[in-house]
């Protein structure tokens, strides 16, 4: 797992192939990123299907509970068939986007 951080924003990066090892590391290690916006990139496994997304499902919540940003970039899954409560994107531009914009919204109250 490849780690960046850059201002407000951390970007994980799965390298190994291993979705359901991603998962576990990212769960282990959360309290070290619980006060970033998150960014999981898993573009490299071409493999990722939509059972291993939703596998995010409870640590979304949780991010997102805690007024944070979780948005997962996959260019391989049908985004239409995915729980309204998991954001995924196609890239690492539209990840910061939708950072960005979650930002504004919860400056503004909502």
């Amino acid at each position: 797992m490849k780690v960046d951080k850059k201002g407000h924003t951390t970007i994980l990066k799965e390298t190994k192939g291993d979705i359901l090892a991603f998962i576990d590391n990212v769960s282990n290690q959360y309290a070290s990123y619980k006060d970033q916006n998150l960014i999981l990139d898993v573009t490299q496994d071409k493999k990722v299907t939509i059972s291993d997304i939703i596998n995010f499902k409870k640590l979304a919540k949780q991010h997102q509970k805690a007024k944070k940003s979780f948005v997962i970039v996959s260019d391989v899954v049908e985004f239409n068939e995915l729980p309204d409560d998991i954001t995924v994107v196609p890239s690492l531009l539209e990840a910061h986007d939708i950072i960005e914009m979650e930002e504004i919204e919860r400056d503004l109250g909502f």
